[in-house]
This record gives C-alpha cells, sequence and structure tokens, in this order.
C-alpha cells in the first residue's frame, strides 16, 4: 500500500465512541506501515479549531505516503471537507464505518471512564453529531466485534472495489 506515489491511499475511520474505531484504526496503520492521525486528539489537545486541524491535514498530505485518519469525521459535511483535501494532493480516500452494538459500546466506556454516568454522557454527545454516511459515500462498513484479522481483510477487499 505504501510506497507507490501514484497509489496514495487515505483511510478514514469514524464510529461512535467505543466502537473499537481507534483500535482498528492504530492496529492497520501499524500491520501496513501507514502513519496514523487521529485528528480529533490533534484538535483537543492543542486547542485548535476545525480549520487549523484542515491546515494541518494540508501540511501532512505533502509528505506524499498513504495514511490512516482518525477524527472530525463526524458528519458529511466534515468527511467531504476531509476527502476534498485529500483528493487535491492526490489521495484516494475511503470510508471506514465502524459500527458495534450499543450493549458492547456501553461496557467498554463504562471500563473507560469507570462510571456509568461518565460513559452515558461522552456516548450520548457523540452520538448527537454522528451522522449516518450517505450513499455517495461508500463507506467500508466493519463491525467493531469482529477480530483484527477479519476486519482487515474487509476492508482490503474493499479497497481493492475503490477508485
Amino acid at each position: 500500500m505504501e510506497g507507490n506515489k501514484s497509489k496514495l491511499r487515505a483511510v478514514l475511520v469514524f464510529g461512535a465512541p467505543g466502537s473499537g474505531k481507534t483500535t482498528f484504526a492504530e492496529k492497520f496503520a501499524k500491520k501496513f506501515n501507514l502513519a496514523y492521525y487521529n485528528l480529533e486528539e490533534i484538535r483537543e489537545e492543542y486547542g485548535f479549531s476545525h480549520e487549523a486541524v484542515l491546515s494541518i491535514l494540508e501540511i501532512i498530505t505533502k509528505a506524499k505516503q498513504s495514511i490512516v485518519v482518525e477524527g472530525e469525521l463526524k458528519t458529511e459535511k466534515e468527511r467531504t471537507e476531509v476527502r476534498n483535501i485529500l483528493r487535491n494532493h492526490g489521495y484516494r480516500p475511503a470510508l471506514v464505518w465502524v459500527q458495534t452494538d450499543f450493549t458492547t459500546i456501553r461496557m467498554r466506556l463504562k471500563s473507560k471512564y469507570r462510571t456509568v454516568k461518565k460513559a452515558k454522557e461522552i456516548y450520548d454527545a457523540a452520538v448527537a453529531e454522528l451522522e449516518t454516511p450517505a450513499d455517495f459515500e461508500r463507506p467500508i462498513i466493519l463491525s467493531g466485534k469482529h477480530t483484527f484479522e477479519t476486519q482487515t481483510k474487509h476492508v482490503v477487499a474493499g479497497l481493492a472495489k475503490t477508485r
């Protein structure tokens, strides 16, 4: 996947908190020796605006290496902005939507945040902003409960179909 400059890929990973998107994105990037960027973490850590994060993405594209991107992808508008930047710099973006049932998400968030109240607050706030992909976005849909190997096979097969 990496190295061929004419086939720069950008795997865009999104889903609800606790769905398994970060685990998948980090492992996928490591397996294929791709750079991984969590744009939401960058925004939160440095107090950047969404527009500043998009400017950082522009800088990232100058490295001309295939990447895995997570964060700043909750809405169709955000995903379109990110895809347009990537396409303008020669990337072929593919959207990966990680889905997991609510019971599993609740358990994962409760474990992470140690209280049901905090887990519920985080989940409710994130899901209120999260928009289902439009048909034109053609997401590769993953179960956050499948093994990484199964998820990888599914994404690689989906990437082979995208142009």
